[in-house]
């Protein structure tokens, strides 16, 4: 039987490529998995999924009590012995089942393209998956922490975002993606909380405006709700993208 080497970028799609090249359904064929694709790292390095294919075949031999079999021809003929048909069986692939089929898996695939990343980086840090109903949560393990931070926050702000981006195109569900490491984003939403606290007793004490510095819209959210039930207080968000501050304002008497 002769076989031959056909090409996709999922398996599906090289043997239905190897079924339109001889004219044949996928049950007549033997079919054997070379290689699965794999889509790379923002479609880089990616691999196509690989097979081998020939037709089913059968040898001369005798089926029954006294008939035989042959290759290409539906024919039956007197035989004198016994013997066995032996013939190579198609592959057969595992059904998804149902709760594989109601599973989303962009926390899966957030975290591998945020290990890819890592690697890149030279950082062989582990990451760990928490997921709820509304958010994906990558908390990074390991001692490169001050690199992976940055002032304020700023480049795991930047992963976050890459991370964000390249993730839900594999996902339906567009949960909130969350990056973490060393319990950094806990500690910086209790300073955050901290500071809009004393900067609303201070507008408060000098009946003065007080401007805090551009922040990302989640930080932003988090100055809000603090003072958003103080009594005496207002506040407002002014600018543009990056740029964008907040502005803490006393109720005028």
């Amino acid at each position: 039987m002769e076989f031959k080497e056909y090409e996709g970028k999922t398996i599906d799609e090289a043997i239905r490529k190897a079924c339109e090249a001889l004219n044949a359904p996928r049950e007549k064929l033997n079919i054997e998995i070379i290689s699965e694709g794999t889509s790379g790292f923002f479609g880089l390095g990616s691999k196509k999924a690989k097979i081998k294919a020939g037709f089913l075949s059968f040898n001369t031999e005798t089926i029954g009590s006294g008939f035989t079999l042959l290759d290409k021809e539906d024919e039956l003929r007197p035989a004198t012995k016994l013997k066995t048909v032996e013939a190579p069986l198609p592959i057969m692939e595992k059904a998804p089942s149902a709760e594989e089929n109601r599973t989303d898996h962009g926390a899966e695939k957030a975290r591998e393209i945020l290990e890819e990343i890592l690697v890149r980086m030279s950082l062989e840090s582990p990451v760990t998956v928490e997921e709820t109903e509304d958010r994906i949560i990558l908390n990074i393990h390991g001692d490169g922490g001050g690199l992976l931070i940055g002032k304020r926050g700023k480049n795991l702000d930047a992963l976050q975002y890459i991370v964000s981006k390249a993730a839900n195109r594999f996902s339906e569900s567009k949960k909130m993606i969350i990056i973490d490491t060393e319990t950094y984003r806990k500690r910086r939403e209790e300073s955050l909380i901290a500071l809009a606290k004393e900067l609303g007793e201070k507008a408060k004490r000098t009946q003065k405006p007080i401007t805090v510095s551009h922040m990302n819209a989640h930080n932003r959210r988090i100055i809000h709700m603090t003072l958003q039930n103080e009594e005496g207080l207002t506040t407002k968000s002014r600018g543009e993208g990056e740029f964008r501050k907040i502005v803490i304002l006393p109720n005028r008497k």
